[in-house]
């Protein structure tokens, strides 16, 4: 059911990186649920994390071992998120890091672990390290399509993206892969995402830029409101390119930064495009604000609003459901006489009430569009951002009623 979410791309294999895949059985027999990144000696890694406190045990390990050693794998595992599992959570994870270590020969803390799936069922260790032979074995750089499959829980489809562009002379690749369908408001500086490139990025600016672009993405999209405890998002920079190293005064960082973003927006925009039970795929641009915050309370309120939500999904253009949680989205002062709220082009509230050139026709034509944006001008500043998001449909409430069953 997502929503213009087309196959995957032709991915264009990254230098210094190689990809394995097997099937470990966590939840269901013969799905691919193990996928094991290997690193080229000397790639530089940078990621941001959930904010939830209740942050799963991969996540507390990964942060660990990024402090401690040159990451050289990233282990991967569905169907188990091993969150809310204590102390034997974190023994667990490191267990799993460290039989991956010993087959590769490298240290324990050069193996970053990640999960997702059920929160709270023990993570079946001898499942997954039962399966790091076949993962390693199969190890190769053309296996981006498979990696994206073998991330999913409930994704409908594989998500990923793939460009190339020229650095002086010198061709440079950024493939990636995400997941995540449900359980999805990252809070981050149950999705997951992990971007390589084969660029050489000097360390500092590589966490600096997937803090910015995870920030402008990742960060602004959300199917229900529920922050995971085990969303991550991984940035990765081999340098196999020949391409000059990119630093904050590189003259290639302009170029090099619109490519990463488009990689990480359409990673981002393909999560609400297969969230659960999506029909809708909604974009909300609040303008006119006086701060940034101000603009995220009512583009967050009115993407969490289960009303309007619900009347998304019924291509009913009950234009009161949008004022009323612009409403309560917490701004302080609001001048209700200057705010207007549009359904695309479709004028809904001008000068505090229903716009006199409004018709229910105009509107029910916009919302039995696939993809929608609803704008709202605060006329009260300068500042604009976005949001996206996805409707609530019935089969939001199937998939996550029987989510164990």
């Amino acid at each position: 059911m997502a929503v213009g979410l087309g196959p995957l791309p032709d991915f264009f294999s990254v230098r210094g990186v190689r990809l394995g895949i097997a099937s470990a059985g966590i939840k269901k027999p013969g799905r691919k649920d193990i996928v094991v990144f290997e690193l080229a000696e000397g790639s530089r890694v940078a990621g941001i994390f959930t904010r939830n406190q209740f942050c799963a045990a991969p996540v507390t390990v990964t942060r660990q071992h990024l402090s401690q050693a040159a990451p050289r794998y990233l282990l991967i595992n569905t169907g188990n998120a091993n969150a809310g599992t204590g102390r034997q959570g974190l023994t667990d994870a490191e267990t799993c890091c460290q039989a991956l270590a010993t087959a590769a020969g490298v240290a324990d803390a050069a193996v970053l672990p990640f999960s997702t799936g059920v929160i709270g069922e023990p993570l079946p260790v001898a499942k997954i390290t039962g399966a790091l032979p076949a993962a390693l074995e199969g190890l190769a750089g053309q296996r981006w399509a498979e990696a994206a499959e073998g991330i999913m829980t409930t994704d409908t489809l594989p998500k990923g993206a793939s460009r190339q562009l020229m650095l002086g002379d010198e061709t440079v690749t950024i493939s990636g892969i995400s997941k995540g369908a449900g359980m999805i408001r990252p809070n981050m500086a149950t999705m997951l995402g992990f971007i390589a490139t084969d660029a050489k990025v000097e360390p500092a600016l590589l966490q600096a830029l997937v803090s910015e672009l995870g920030e402008a993405s990742f960060n602004r999209i959300t199917i229900d409101g529920d922050t995971s405890t085990n969303d991550a998002c991984i940035l990765i920079a081999t340098g196999q390119s020949d391409a000059p190293e990119i630093d904050s005064e590189s003259p290639y960082l302009a170029d090099f930064r619109a490519a990463l973003n488009d990689v990480f927006m359409t990673l981002a925009h393909a999560i609400v495009r297969d969230g659960e039970g999506a029909t809708k795929f909604v974009t909300i641009e609040v303008s006119g604000a006086g701060t940034q915050q101000e603009a995220l309370d009512v583009a967050y309120t009115v993407a969490h609003s289960p009303l309007v939500k619900t009347a998304l999904f019924a291509s009913d253009p009950n234009w009161g459901r949008i004022l009323a949680a612009v409403g309560r989205a917490g701004v302080p002062d609001l001048d209700l006489d200057t705010i207007e709220i549009h359904l695309d082009d479709v004028c809904l509230v001008r000068q505090g009430g229903r716009a006199e050139d409004y018709s229910e026709a105009r509107g029910k034509a916009v919302m039995s569009q696939q993809e929608i944006t609803i704008r709202i001008d605060l006329k009260r500043g300068d500042v604009h951002e976005r949001v996206w998001t996805c409707d609530f449909s019935h089969d939001y409430v199937t998939i996550n009623a029987e989510y164990r069953t």
